[in-house]
């Protein structure tokens, strides 16, 4: 039975704002693993990767996700770089299942390209971007990351669909499965 859902993707493709309300239509639980680690180190992952680095931030978000795996009945919202650690991976299937949401470098960038709360885009040479180089960059992280997203269980494109259309989608796949 299907009772842990970890939901990944890029940054924009719509973990934040699926997760809560899938969690809702499914009466399960929602976490959003970087704002769990927020409040327990009482501040912003951006902070977390200014003052102590992304080697200790991983370890933290490892960690993390290790104790809310041991939970039932949840929708995780993954961080954009949790998958790139086979031991994350790994955990993940074993305890439950996988769903990536997939999303385009162009539609990406609709989505982040006023945000500047993400550590991947606050690095000095991501700041003066101007379009095509910002989806260029987009594309850049999403093709190093593609092994990792490639592994989940099942793959659903954010690209063009309403997000309640989306959210029933995944429900009716998740009660499926049951």
């Amino acid at each position: 039975m299907i009772n842990k859902i970890y939901l990944t993707g890029f940054m924009g493709s719509g973990k934040s704002t699926i997760g809560p309300i899938l969690a809702n239509t499914l009466g399960w639980d929602f976490f959003d693993l970087d704002k769990v680690i927020e409040v327990k180190e009482g501040k912003k992952v951006s902070k977390i990767f200014e003052e102590s680095g992304e080697e200790y931030f991983r370890e933290l978000e490892e960690k993390t996700l290790e104790e809310l795996s041991e939970k039932e009945n949840f929708i995780l919202a993954l961080g954009g770089g949790t998958v790139t650690s086979q031991a994350n991976i790994d955990l993940m299937k074993k305890k439950g299942k996988i769903i990536y949401l997939k999303i385009s470098p162009e539609s990406a960038y609709k989505r982040l390209r006023f945000k500047r709360d993400r550590p991947v885009l606050t690095r000095d040479d991501t700041v003066n971007l101007d379009r095509n180089e910002f989806v260029k960059k987009i594309s850049e992280l999403l093709n190093a990351r593609k092994k990792f997203y490639e592994q989940a269980d099942l793959t659903i494109d954010t690209n063009n669909l309403p997000m309640g259309i989306l959210v029933d989608q995944i429900a009716k796949l998740i009660q499926s499965k049951k």
